[in-house]
């Protein structure tokens, strides 16, 4: 059989794996030093990404650190009337926290934290990120103003009066989703061929300085979360780095899983569950068994 044919045959096992899940999915995945030897399924359709924008935000970061047009221990103190909605890190404290932009960026990668994010965002600017995205290959990927517009935009198109009220609309499964919702263009979005490219250029010193690329693999490498991309690579030899994305129904990550052996290969998995229930295990599981599946058909290939 040829190698399209057995890629062909990949893709089929994945939709049905998405299928069984109760997900819609888009997946690329790729060998970073190979980046033809890829298994994609719907790879540049652009989808509202959630949390996932804060990857190109952290780079854009990076870039404007090395040119010295930023100063990432420039310390910055957010307050309560600072605090965006979100489960975890500055958005959940309640007093003025001080910190280095540096480490906001990490607090944003490592624990998805809206505030720090936001905080970063407002530094560095949409102008720059977009910049980023061009000159990386990213032309479907758009972060307008991050998780403040898209928390701005749920409330306008749920017709809802808070953020709370929003969210618990979209959960209603017993009710249509509001036009507009889940428009890629109203939102931070982004396809899987484009986080692809992102996270080769991190993987291979190409999106900033080499230490700089160093410390946001580093700090990929710390996300507290496990239960999507890395559950599906549970050994201790396996090394997953990644961001995830969870925006109403779709559940995403973006990530690099490197192997004991020395292979490396992103893997980019987006998906969009049936039911709006905000806890589906088999929705977040099937990101890493999707995930899996694509490395072990692109192992299986090489050398042909």
């Amino acid at each position: 059989m040829s190698a399209a044919g057995r890629e062909s045959g990949a893709r089929r096992a994945i939709r049905s794996m998405f299928a069984d899940a109760g997900v819609r999915g888009w997946l690329h995945v790729a060998d970073v030093h190979r980046p033809t030897a890829r298994v994609t399924v719907d790879p540049d359709e652009p989808v509202p990404v959630g949390s996932v924008y804060k990857l190109p935000l952290m780079a854009a970061f990076c870039r404007l650190a090395d040119s010295g047009a930023i100063d990432p221990l420039l310390r910055v103190t957010l307050g309560p009337d600072d605090r965006m909605p979100g489960p975890t890190g500055l958005s959940i404290l309640r007093d003025p926290v001080t910190v280095s932009l540096r480490d906001l960026v990490v607090l944003m990668m490592s624990v998805s934290d809206n505030t720090a994010a936001d905080a970063v965002l407002r530094r560095v600017g949409t102008a720059a990120v977009d910049e980023l995205c061009r000159e990386v290959g990213m032309p479907d990927t758009r972060i307008l103003g991050g998780a403040a517009t898209t928390f701005e935009r749920m409330i306008s198109e749920t017709g809802t009066e808070s953020l709370s009220a929003a969210i618990k609309r979209l959960a209603d499964n017993d009710a249509s989703v509001p036009a507009g919702v889940y428009d890629p263009l109203s939102k931070a979005s982004t396809t899987p061929s484009d986080m692809a490219r992102l996270l080769r250029a991190i993987w291979t010193d190409g999106a900033a300085s080499a230490e700089s690329c160093a410390f946001m693999r580093e700090t990929m490498g710390r996300q507290a979360w496990s239960h999507r991309l890395a559950s599906g690579f549970p050994y201790d030899d396996v090394t997953v780095s990644g961001k995830t994305g969870t925006f109403g129904s779709m559940r995403h990550e973006a990530g690099v899983v490197e192997l004991a052996d020395g292979g490396t290969y992103t893997a980019v998995v987006f998906t969009q569950a049936a039911r709006a229930d905000s806890k589906l295990p088999r929705a977040d599981a099937v990101i890493g068994a999707a995930a899996r599946a694509a490395v072990e058909e692109l192992r299986g290939n090489e050398g042909t």
